[in-house]
């Protein structure tokens, strides 16, 4: 999915990088958030925070849950979802 031309899988990628302070290796729908990229709690926060500035996500926290973290692929699903459900993208 795009959004202003930014793929969410690109967006997702910047973030991350942001967010963890690092370059990152070749991101797959495999690649674990905890596990390979060593996100924490905090770094959780500061990536959805990005990624609602970026795409215009609005996250209702009550949504989220441990699987939507668990790998690249699940969060980016997770941001299509919500992007689809009609939630405007911030300008």
């Amino acid at each position: 999915m795009t959004t202003d031309g930014i793929t969410t899988t690109g967006a997702l990628r910047e973030a991350l990088a942001t967010v963890l302070k690092k370059d990152l290796p070749e991101l797959t729908p495999e690649t674990r958030l905890f596990s390979d990229l060593a996100l924490d709690s905090t770094s959780v926060i500061e990536l959805l925070m990005a990624l609602e500035d970026t795409l215009g996500l609005q996250i209702d926290p009550d949504e989220l849950t441990p699987e939507v973290f668990e790998t690249v692929g699940a969060l980016t699903e997770y941001i299509d979802a919500n992007l689809s459900a009609g939630h405007e993208p911030a300008h």
